[in-house]
């Protein structure tokens, strides 16, 4: 459900953003011990066993074979670190559930029909910290951005991004579990739909769900159209869902390509591509904000915590 009716599309939110005129300029993360690789598509910093790491996907920038390496601060360095599991897998994201960390991303395999061709899922690891990660669930076939948040009372919200038929080039939908015991392909394909958000030709997804102070989830996500010449745009966005009643708030644009230093990419089609990884709240109003660029690189920006405005909704569960 929705609790508005037109549709706003990525160049309507583009021209919302800009009449804003931020001035935001983000820096480029740097990254030791990968060997020439390229590292994006990163998680913001988390704690594990007592410090904090950043997740990222490391592949050659003529391939989409990739891997998940753990990285930590060292000066201004992101330093590979040594000991630590490596995950075959992309666009890496993580939260805490009952004390565990989990973590999850996309795994590819052999297309089942097209030969040649690579088939996805998004899979999840559980455990106290990344040295003890044991695979739990699967989503289905051929759906990325599925993504978790530890609710009151023991529930879980999940959210999903179905493709073709009623998600057309990808939406969001949503459902609640009592335990990850329940996490599983068959749960994750039933979720119900968020009506209203993409038109047709545009699509979206979420990155990471925030607990608000007045029960509202804050998602921070993306929203991306192919331009006549089918090269993508990709921006980050943001909005509020109330699990109570399925109501969404608008989606509004909160950084884009533009935002960061210029820098490296993997193909011209995606130069003007920013991806999501997560968003650090902090208590002086402002919010660093990790994503990937243009599938070559890791930035970080400061902007406005887009999820303030939210909390001032007089509402709690």
């Amino acid at each position: 459900m929705s609790n508005y009716n037109k549709i706003k599309t990525c160049t309507d939110l583009l021209m919302e953003f800009q009449e804003k005129k931020l001035s935001i300029l983000g820096e480029k993360l740097k990254f030791i011990g990968i060997q020439g690789r390229d590292v994006y598509n990163i998680t913001k910093p988390f704690k594990d066993a007592g410090e904090y790491i950043i997740a990222g996907r490391v592949e050659s920038r003529d391939s989409e074979v990739s891997e998940v390496n753990f990285f930590k601060e060292i000066g201004d360095n992101w330093v590979k670190m040594d000991k630590r599991i490596e995950l075959k897998l992309q666009d890496p994201f993580v939260t805490n559930i009952s004390g565990e960390l989990i973590l999850g991303g996309v795994e590819i395999f052999p297309h089942p029909i097209l030969e040649g061709k690579l088939g996805y899922r998004t899979a999840f690891y559980r455990g106290k910290d990344i040295s003890s990660l044991k695979k739990i669930a699967v989503g289905p076939e051929f759906m990325k951005d599925i993504r978790l948040l530890e609710l009151s009372k023991g529930r879980i919200l999940v959210f999903t991004r179905p493709q073709g038929g009623i998600g057309g080039r990808g939406k969001i939908a949503f459902t609640l579990i009592n335990s990850l015991e329940e996490l599983n392909a068959e749960v994750i394909a039933n979720a119900e739909l968020l009506e209203e958000q993409f038109i047709v030709e545009e699509w979206g997804g979420s990155n990471e769900l925030h607990l608000l102070n007045n029960g509202l989830i804050g998602v921070l996500g993306h929203v991306a159209y192919f331009d006549e010449e089918m090269n993508r745009h990709y921006y980050a966005m943001a909005f509020s869902f109330n699990v109570e009643t399925s109501e969404t708030s608008p989606v509004k644009l909160i950084a884009t390509r533009k935002n960061f230093k210029p820098g490296e990419y993997k193909r011209k089609d995606i130069m003007d591509v920013i991806f999501s990884g997560g968003i650090n709240r902090r208590p002086d109003g402002m919010a660093e904000l990790f994503v990937g660029v243009s599938d070559a690189e890791a930035h970080k920006t400061l902007i406005e915590d887009p999820f303030l405005e939210y909390e001032v909704v007089n509402k709690r569960f």
